[in-house]
């Protein structure tokens, strides 16, 4: 018979192999969009990516210039940091200020920037 706390402890170790997250490193901008942003923003970051279609509020247009025009970097800073709820959109978008570096959060507000080919209209 296998000691009940021996078990816990083999059981523990499992779990937190199986459960551990590894960091994926991307190189750009456009890497990390790929890997965090596709399945809302869509492919061609316009918003239709595959879970669109169960959010209550619709993911941004990031090629629309009128819809990025509105918005300065110190917001798309903000959003991206912390999460959609901090500017009143959807708690699905995350935070991700944990995540990226502030080089890549910049990096990002950038490759926004040029989907959008728009800069901050005040």
């Amino acid at each position: 018979m296998i000691n009940p706390g021996k078990f816990a402890v083999i059981l523990s170790v499992a779990a937190s192999a199986i459960f551990t997250v590894v960091p994926v490193i991307a190189e750009t901008a456009a890497d990390n969009y790929k890997l965090y942003c596709v399945q809302c923003h869509g492919t061609n970051m316009a918003g239709g990516g595959v879970n669109a279609r169960g959010l209550t509020v619709d993911p941004r247009d990031h090629t629309s210039a009128e819809d990025m025009r509105v918005l300065s970097d110190e917001d798309l800073d903000l959003v991206l940091r912390k999460g959609g709820m901090a500017v009143g959109k959807s708690s699905l978008m995350p935070p991700f200020a944990r995540l990226f570096s502030e080089e890549e959060i910049q990096e990002m507000v950038q490759y926004l920037r040029e989907a959008c080919q728009c800069t901050y209209a005040k």
